[in-house]
This record gives C-alpha cells, sequence and structure tokens, in this order.
C-alpha cells in the first residue's frame, strides 16, 4: 500500500478534489450555497472527500463547540450526503441561521446540543424551524499563531 503525502499531492490531479468554501453570510432558509456565498475552493485529497458534490468547507465562528474538538476559525468539511445519527456534529439551520450542534437522540426526541456544558440541549421541535443540512465530516485547525485568514 502506498500513502500519498498531502504535499505530494499535484494541483489539478485525479487524486485531489476542489471543496467550494462557503462564505459567513447565508440567506434565510437556504438550501443549498450559491455561488455568491462561496470564497473559494481548497483542493483536498479524495480519500479525504469521497462525495464532492455533496461537500462544502465553513469557517466556524466561535466556541460552543470546543468541546468536540472543533474551535473558532477552523474550517468544518460538511457533506450533505451522510446521514446523521445520534452523536453526529451536524450543520443545522436553526430559523433560517447556519449552526453547528452535537445531535442528540433520546427515545423519539432529538435535540440540538452545544458541545459547551454551561450551553443546554434544546430539541429539535423547540426550534421555529429547523432542519439538519448536513454531517461534518471532519475539521482543519491551524496549529501556529495565524494572523487574520486569507
Amino acid at each position: 500500500m502506498h500513502i500519498e503525502r498531502i504535499e505530494e499531492l499535484q494541483m489539478g490531479s485525479p487524486d485531489a478534489v476542489r471543496v467550494p468554501l462557503i462564505g459567513h453570510a447565508l440567506c434565510a432558509g437556504f438550501p443549498s450555497p450559491a455561488d455568491d456565498f462561496l470564497e473559494g475552493a481548497l483542493e483536498l485529497p479524495r480519500w479525504l472527500v469521497p462525495n464532492p458534490p455533496a461537500t462544502f468547507l465553513w469557517r466556524i465562528a466561535g466556541s460552543s463547540m470546543e468541546a468536540a474538538g472543533i474551535y473558532d476559525r477552523d474550517l468544518a468539511c460538511v457533506d450533505r450526503s451522510l446521514k446523521p445519527g445520534h452523536g453526529s456534529v451536524v450543520v443545522a439551520a436553526i430559523d433560517g441561521q447556519m449552526s453547528c450542534k452535537r445531535l442528540v437522540i433520546d427515545g423519539n426526541v432529538a435535540r440540538l446540543a452545544f458541545c459547551n456544558p454551561d450551553l443546554p440541549a434544546f430539541a429539535v421541535e423547540e426550534m421555529g424551524e429547523g432542519v439538519i443540512w448536513g454531517v461534518v465530516r471532519f475539521s482543519i485547525r491551524w496549529h501556529i499563531a495565524r494572523g487574520r485568514l486569507a
């Protein structure tokens, strides 16, 4: 078995796929990203992104998912083709606002939970309008001091 390092992948290689990077602003009730909201794209190895047409990268804002290992300014790789299950980290449209939460299923009740013990989980039916938009497959975090991201 040969394992390629990410830096060995050539741009435009058949072993790499372009994944759109979605900007911060999303329209209320918007079901899928539009070109107006794309900041660009990153090329990632195909083995990280098995379903490129259903996969998007989003910048994370805030600290509510830190216990899940997702920090402010990380990039979350969201796959819309994955079926969410108990414990999945998901992106949900809650009253038209996109949010990253953990899906907790307790019997017949689905809840969206912050990964912060100081913030309570809330039942999906308690939201005015909510839909699970996709499942976070992985996140990308920088481990060096960084200024403003380009």
